[in-house]
């Protein structure tokens, strides 16, 4: 949720952002709110890691207005803050001064090749092609699916309230459905939904093999793994969180499957993990599938071509088929659906 009460236009670059705390956005009271202003920045700041923002603070990049949960009664004036862990308060303003080596590169992104499949007054969803990532972050900075959807809209008859907010996320090889709220309200009731996971959320996956049922339920609890060299890898774990993915056999051809998946839990790499462990990797899958090997030489650059036919896609073949909620306004149910995309039709269509 997003803790801001404004967002900035992510088209363009920043060498000043502005924020103010907003308890609403929260869904707190007032006296309730007191962040880390180093909390405060991360994820407006996305572009760069926690460690990098606490330097930026400590190096004296910071303003912050002289209010406080100790002293509720400042000036509001601003004043250089040099400290990582000083709290912040509702009300609270914040600005960062970006110097040049570390501020978000222009994007090119225009807008033009969106594609919108649901819009009213509250929100859009939107297809996301597989490898665009949702978000400027890493090594992806411009042309992400929230720049087109900034670009797109920046010049609209009736703005935004405020700027387009992500309500959920999807890993960049991932395509499909995207649910973006265009204010803040909706964005707080979709949140809601999320958090309470009456958001229906089915994906369609190519798998190897064939399952031996028609259908299931898969409930392996999960965590980081202890093992990989990969930090970011999860595994089974006893002691993890609980995770629960639903799983039905649409279609087999050869030695592939069609599989829709529904997800109860939001884990990282949930259906990814639960499909490998049942074992039935998705194709293309480089981090859950014959070898980790294959990830850390596509995050090198050094993927050959032989590594390509032995994954037979560019990316994991999973796509967000299927959204269902409620809408902000009038309460009724909202469903939206993407048809497999074209990459995974074709390799599925080859066999």
């Amino acid at each position: 949720m997003s803790l801001f009460s404004k967002d900035r236009d992510l088209t363009q670059p920043a060498d000043k952002v502005e924020l103010v705390v907003d308890a609403s956005a929260l869904g707190l009271k007032i006296g309730a709110v007191n962040l880390r202003l180093d909390t405060f920045l991360v994820p407006h700041l996305s572009w760069r890691s926690r460690s990098s923002i606490q330097n930026l603070i400590r190096e004296g990049f910071l303003l912050v207005d002289a209010s406080s949960p100790d002293h509720p009664q400042g000036t509001g004036e601003l004043r250089r803050e040099t400290r990582p862990g000083r709290k912040l308060k509702h009300g609270s303003r914040v600005v960062v001064i970006i110097p040049p080596e570390l501020r978000m590169p222009e994007t090119d992104a225009s807008g033009a090749d969106l594609v919108v499949l649901y819009e009213d007054d509250d929100l859009l969803v939107v297809d996301k092609p597989a490898l665009v990532a949702v978000h400027p972050s890493g090594r992806y900075m411009s042309d992400t699916l929230i720049q087109q959807v900034h670009a797109r809209f920046r010049d609209a008859e009736v703005p935004f309230d405020g700027a387009p907010r992500l309500c959920h996320r999807i890993d960049r090889e991932t395509s499909g459905l995207v649910l973006i709220a265009k204010n803040p309200i909706a964005h707080r009731h979709l949140m809601l939904q999320f958090e309470s996971r009456t958001v229906e959320k089915e994906y369609l996956a190519l798998v190897h093999g064939v399952p031996d049922w028609d259908e299931g339920s898969i409930t392996f609890s999960m965590g980081p793994s202890r093992s990989s060299a990969v930090r970011l890898k999860m595994s089974v774990r006893a002691d993890g969180s609980e995770a629960r993915t639903d799983w039905k056999r649409v279609e087999t051809r050869g030695d592939y499957s069609v599989i829709a998946c529904e997800l109860f839990t939001g884990r990282q790499h949930q259906i990814r993990l639960h499909l490998s462990a049942i074992g039935h990797p998705i194709v293309g899958d480089k981090l859950y599938g014959e070898s980790e090997e294959y990830f850390i030489r596509a995050a090198e650059g050094t993927l050959t071509s032989h590594d390509l036919e032995v994954l037979e896609l560019p990316r994991h073949a999973l796509h967000n088929h299927r959204l269902a909620f409620e809408s902000p306004s009038t309460g009724q149910r909202i469903e939206v659906r993407s048809p497999l995309p074209e990459d995974m039709a074709v390799a599925y269509g080859a066999r």
